[in-house]
């Protein structure tokens, strides 16, 4: 009976150890395996058995990206402008083996190479440069840093300068200035838009005016048109009249009459004298008889 205990006890202490040599290794992730002190194989994500006592679990990888905020690093400009200047570091890892025995402590190496590289680089450029060339920092640091970091393991996928602070003077100054160069703009653009309202508003008077001459003439136009034509019809009526009185062929004693008409027409008006022709006085003399007889048709 005791025999059987201490091997159910035996039994029981295998499948334990055996359970705990049972090794799964998540998504995303590596494990560096050791065998006596000596890098052996690098587990990837799976199930994985660890020989008990030979193997050993030297160090477990991430391989997922990681960001590394870094401090803010004092850096001085070509024009000997001392700023802050804080990055951000975006890397992931490619080889666990590299990464696991290529540096000691690969982040604070990763900072140190990302401080003295901004350092390299902010140095060769003036504020000026410094403030409108981001982009071009980014870029530049990031293809030292990766190229450095190869051999640790680590891939550098991009840097960013997330910040950076000019001295209280230099600020003050700057904002001065973007103040005046608004202030500026805001005058350009207020005299330019006076101008083209005086632009507008003259142009406006002046299709005014050429408007208002096109209406004078065409009325002006008009109005000689209508005296033409009336003064035609006159004209032609008197054409056509004397025309008629010509076919109608008017006696000598019509003519004087008509004659006669046109001297008391003459009278009305404002002439004090009428000197009236031989012709048209014997004339007046007979229609005067003429019309006594026909007052006293008995004489």
């Amino acid at each position: 009976m005791p025999q059987t205990i201490i091997t159910i006890v035996i039994v029981a202490l295998v499948i334990v150890i055996l359970l705990r040599c049972i090794r799964i290794v998540p998504q995303a992730s590596a494990w560096i395996i050791e065998s006596f002190g000596k890098y052996k194989v690098t587990w990837s994500a799976g199930l994985h058995f660890k020989i008990p006592i030979i193997y050993r679990i030297a160090k477990k990888v991430s391989l997922k990206e990681q960001v590394a905020d870094f401090e803010p690093q004092p850096v001085i400009t070509k024009d000997n402008v001392t700023m802050s200047v804080d990055s951000v570091v975006f890397f992931y890892i490619f080889d666990p083996k590299l990464f696991a025995y290529g540096v000691e402590r690969p982040i604070a190496a990763i900072e140190n190479l990302s401080a003295t590289t901004l350092r390299n680089i902010i140095g060769s450029m003036t504020l000026d440069e410094t403030l409108t060339s981001r982009d071009n920092i980014n870029s530049r640091i990031t293809a030292i840093l990766d190229d450095a970091t190869d051999k640790w393991g680590i891939k550098v996928s991009r840097v960013e300068v997330k910040n950076i602070a000019p001295p209280k003077s230099i600020q003050e100054a700057m904002e001065k200035q973007m103040k005046a160069e608004r202030e500026k703009r805001e005058a350009i653009l207020t005299a330019e838009g006076k101008k083209q309202s005086a632009i507008t508003l003259a142009e406006g008077e002046k299709e005014a005016a050429i408007l208002r001459a096109d209406a004078v003439k065409e009325q002006r136009i008009r109005e000689a048109q209508g005296e033409a034509e009336a003064l035609l019809a006159i004209q032609s009526a008197r054409a056509q009249g004397i025309r008629m009185i010509n076919e109608a062929h008017p006696s000598e004693q019509y003519l004087k009459l008509k004659s006669f008409e046109a001297a008391e027409k003459m009278a009305d008006g404002q002439a004090t004298k009428i000197i009236v022709p031989s012709e048209i006085q014997n004339l007046a003399g007979t229609v005067a008889a003429v019309g006594e007889v026909l007052k006293n048709p008995e004489k």
